[in-house]
């Protein structure tokens, strides 16, 4: 693609993004624990795909994500060192990732990943450390990992006739190592024979079956899928407990054994007596999955998919507390809406097809004053109702403590000062369920709300003849057939809808394109596929946005088009949108040719963030001539090329990426213009030695000119902006770094009737 303004360095190996990308941040959810890890010191956890540490001894918790250079892939197992001071992740894709707990650098290790076997056989399920060899149980077998070298040893393939078996633990019992495979029972060799890597070396053990393995108290523990675990008692394996389902967890240090499935903790002391016994209902109300667990110091640490660590004393187990970093719900965030002050994330959803089923039933989640607060499901229906699927949340201009929330299944809930007020369904509304018949207030497929310029609430009600809708400011409802202008209202799926000045309104649907609507005169229309319909290149829109030109940018499942006045809507001929040709090594190309594209946001400045389904997100210059950035999990923080949705906070120029495997954000530089210049300032300032960013003078009213002069009245730069911030570089027009000393900037407003003057020091 062209060339771009701005790239991110990839570093492969060394430290990643963690000091460097101090223009992210990161929103994980904690929730879900993969694998945990101890010291005397320190807990160590594992979520979906990032960590975090709680100190023991100052109880302060610190958290490692994609900005600090994790990947952004699932963790599958997770181990710290206390010889090495290292935390080892690994990952399903074969991907190891090593942190310096020293220094917080890490090390991307991708032996496996680059290993000729099928990529679907990688993932990493377990490490054991023994004499400073870290043993490494994957799907194909086991690997060596040197922790003083921090290279790679031999690879055993221990099936028969040496062929690739999951391996899913390992461990050191009377100097043998022992491994648990998923259908050849346990195999078993001398640890320290040196010729591992050839399969007959490795014995059959026991030809049971069996997901777990560990030595406690010089004695040979083992979980077998019969539920039971067994201790082997020199000839045979003997039952020392039952679990009651598949144990999903089996570790132990020097004082206890933990046994973990997904409904029951187990911890048994040296002589293999049951002193705890923990279930998910006696911590909470709410359904918790049980995931793994250890004990450090007399106390219980229990990993879960829903609420981070759940923890007890081994005195008084059942006086819990949990430990989760804050965040939101989950990391799959389906959608978002960002206001000056407040972030809002539901988790949806609906598949490509917009069907909701299997439902969703989950909460809300509000970020502001950087803290998250989560409204769990419970409080987000009513008594004998179900509002599964929240696909958007719409807040009330005029009044921030009010939203509306769709459900792809219940209709339209209403929110004020975070609390549900009301349902609206068929029986108090306009809204319609998908069967007339049906006396359930249920199958009302609402997507997104929009409010007009007048406070209207405008929404699509899928899957029926009168599917535009609008709530009133009288609280009255109204409908508008829009099977004149469906091919099949049936068939019909209805997405993102914007509302332009005009109060036209413009939807995006799966089947009939881009359908256009005012109800002055109660027109519509559509731009659709082919040449004399719209130009589209397919009737799938998914995404739409109208820029500060009026322009109507439409992205679909296969392409970018652009409308280039929302006004041609009155016209008599045919609406057209048009592709954007730019030239790639001289060629001319399509911009985002056959791109799936999921959202349009427009910043400050008239540039466009346009997130894609499995290619990242880009920003594009106004008229889409420039790639400005193309930010992708390879090159930043994102943790997915998946972008779900994306939002800007216009006071502060923050762009929020929400993927499929959390959401961090991007802070841009184009905010929404001031009204006048009474609250310009700049930032730095003074700009310090080593810095190595830009100045921004922020608080600009729309088309303001910028110049700075030195003391002595050079000029050293000049611009105007676009939205409410500039960036100087400190370089004299690009072409060299100016020297130490006061800068004067004078800004002045378009007509010249405005002006300001700001001061800053640069000392070098």
């Amino acid at each position: 693609m062209r060339k771009c303004f701005f790239w991110f360095l990839l570093l492969c190996v060394q430290i990643g993004f963690a000091q460097q990308n101090l223009n992210w941040k990161g929103y994980f959810s904690y929730n879900q624990i993969k694998d945990i890890s101890e010291s005397n010191t320190a807990l160590f956890a594992a979520a979906e795909n990032a960590l975090f540490v709680k100190n023991l001894t100052t109880n302060s918790i610190k958290t490692i994500n994609t900005v600090d250079g994790l990947s952004g892939q699932t963790i599958s197992a997770m181990y710290h060192s206390v010889a090495f001071n290292k935390t080892i992740v690994g990952y399903d894709d074969g991907l190891m990732i090593v942190v310096n707990d020293a220094d917080g650098s890490m090390l991307n290790v991708v032996d496996i990943i680059n290993k000729n076997i099928p990529t679907n056989i990688k993932k990493i399920n377990h490490f054991m450390e023994y004499n400073g060899v870290l043993y490494v149980s994957c799907d194909f077998g086991i690997v060596q990992y040197k922790l003083a070298t921090l290279e790679f040893g031999d690879t055993y393939f221990i099936g028969p006739n040496g062929a690739e078996i999951k391996v899913y633990q390992t461990t050191i019992f009377n100097n043998d190592i022992y491994a648990v495979t998923q259908n050849n029972g346990i195999r078993k060799a001398a640890i320290n024979n040196p010729n591992l890597i050839d399969f007959a070396q490795w014995q059959v053990f026991d030809n049971g079956f069996w997901n777990g393995i560990t030595t406690f108290n010089n004695q040979l523990i083992g979980l077998n899928l019969d539920t039971g675990i067994y201790k082997y008692n020199g000839s045979f394996f003997q039952q020392i407990g039952v679990v009651g389902e598949i144990g999903v967890d089996i570790r132990s240090n020097a004082d206890q054994l933990i046994v973990t499935s997904k409904n029951h903790v187990f911890i048994f002391n040296q002589a293999l007596s049951q002193i705890a016994h923990i279930q998910p209902f006696q911590a909470s109300p709410e359904t918790l999955t049980f995931t793994c667990a250890t004990t450090i110091n007399g106390n219980i640490y229990i990993g879960t998919n829903e609420k981070g660590i759940l923890t007890s004393t081994l005195s008084n187990p059942f006086a819990f507390e949990f430990i989760m970093p804050n965040g939101p719900v989950r990391n799959n965030l389906f959608s978002i809406n960002t206001t000056s002050s407040n972030l809002w994330a539901v988790y949806g959803d609906y598949t490509e097809i917009y069907d909701p089923n299997p439902f969703l039933y989950l909460g809300i989640s509000k970020y502001a004053n950087n803290q998250w607060t989560n409204i769990p499901y419970s409080e987000v229906h009513l008594s004998g109702s179900a509002s599964p699927d929240l696909v958007r949340v719409t807040v009330n201009p005029n009044n921030e403590k009010q939203i509306f929330v769709s459900s792809y299944y219940a209709g339209l809930l209403k929110f004020e000062d975070d609390q549900l007020v009301t349902v609206y369904n068929k029986s108090n509304s306009g809204l319609e369920t998908i069967f007339p018949t049906d006396a359930q207030d249920s199958n009302i497929r609402i997507e997104q709300s929009v409010y007009d310029r007048a406070g209207n609430l405008w929404m699509t009600n899928g899957l029926v003849k009168n599917a535009l809708k609008v709530l009133k400011t009288n609280n009255q409802w109204q409908s508008y057939d829009m099977t004149t202008i469906l091919d099949n209202y049936f068939n019909a799926r209805f997405g993102r809808m914007v509302i332009d000045k005009s109060g036209t309104k413009w939807i995006c649907t799966s089947k009939d394109g881009v359908v256009a609507f005012n109800e002055n005169g109660n027109i519509f229309k559509k731009i659709t596929m082919g040449e004399t319909s719209g130009n589209l290149p397919i009737e799938d829109v998914r995404a739409i946005a109208i820029d500060n030109r009026n322009q109507l940018w439409i992205g679909t499942r296969q392409g970018l088009r652009v409308l280039p006045s929302v006004n041609s809507f009155t016209s008599d001929e045919q609406m057209k949108a048009n592709a954007i040709i730019i030239l790639e090594d001289g060629l001319p190309q399509e911009l985002l040719y056959e791109q799936f594209i999921t959202d349009i946001v427009v910043n400050g400045s008239n540039q466009k963030w346009i997130g894609t389904a499995d290619s990242g997100v880009f920003l594009f210059s106004s008229d889409g001539q420039q790639t400005l950035y193309h930010f992708t999990k390879d090159n930043s923080p994102l943790p997915s090329n998946v972008i779900n949705d994306i939002d800007i906070n216009a006071t502060t120029g923050e762009v929020f990426f929400a993927t499929d495997k959390g959401m961090v954000s991007f802070q841009g530089t184009a905010t929404r213009p001031a009204d006048d210049l009474s609250g310009a300032y700049v930032y730095p300032n003074p700009v310090r030695p080593g810095f190595t960013g830009t100045v921004k003078i922020a608080g600009l009213i729309s088309k303001a000119n910028i110049k700075i002069t030195d003391i002595e009245g050079n000029l050293v730069y000049e611009t105007t902006s676009e939205g409410g911030t500039v960036e100087w570089d400190t370089t004299a027009f690009g072409k060299y770094k100016v020297a130490s000393g006061v800068y004067m900037i004078f800004i002045a407003g378009e007509d010249g009737t405005e002006t300001k003057v700001k001061k800053v020091m640069i000392i070098r």
